[in-house]
């Protein structure tokens, strides 16, 4: 179980977090306050609330990509998707999966990070020192 902020708990079931990579999009170092976002996919079947699930609240970011925020502290949670995700163009059992970010985790997910991507739109202050690979935008199935 996973408890966030104030009320809310979810478990994600036993080795069901996906492949992690790490977003540089300048949209999601914004929202994030930081260098770039470090997120998981979670099959959406493995995904259950223990507590909190009336205090998450979506909004439509992009055709088909929703963003859930806590919606007493503003704390991003995790992300839904459905076929007019841009996500799904590239894969399309994204709308099966929720997006995770790593940082709302108390334990290790048991994954690292991929590979790297929107790297083209990364701040300019940061540089990347890991030898991941890098996409200029979106990640490519094989990160996925």
């Amino acid at each position: 179980m996973i408890p966030l902020g104030i009320g809310l708990v979810f478990k994600a079931g036993d080795d069901v977090i996906g492949i992690a990579h790490q977003d540089d999009v300048a949209w999601a170092r914004k929202q994030h306050g930081a260098a770039f976002r470090s997120r998981a996919r979670v099959q959406t079947r493995d995904f259950k609330w223990i507590q909190g699930k009336d205090l998450v609240t979506f909004y439509e970011s992009s055709p088909g990509s929703y963003r859930g925020f806590c919606r007493v502290c503003g704390s991003p949670i995790i992300n839904k998707f459905d076929e007019r995700a841009l996500a799904a163009k590239i894969d399309p059992e994204v709308p099966s999966r929720y997006g995770v970010g790593l940082a709302t985790l108390d334990d290790d997910p048991g994954v690292r990070p991929a590979c790297h991507s929107y790297v083209a739109s990364k701040a300019p202050w940061f540089t990347i020192t890991d030898d991941l690979p890098q996409f200029p935008e979106a990640r490519s199935q094989a990160c996925v």
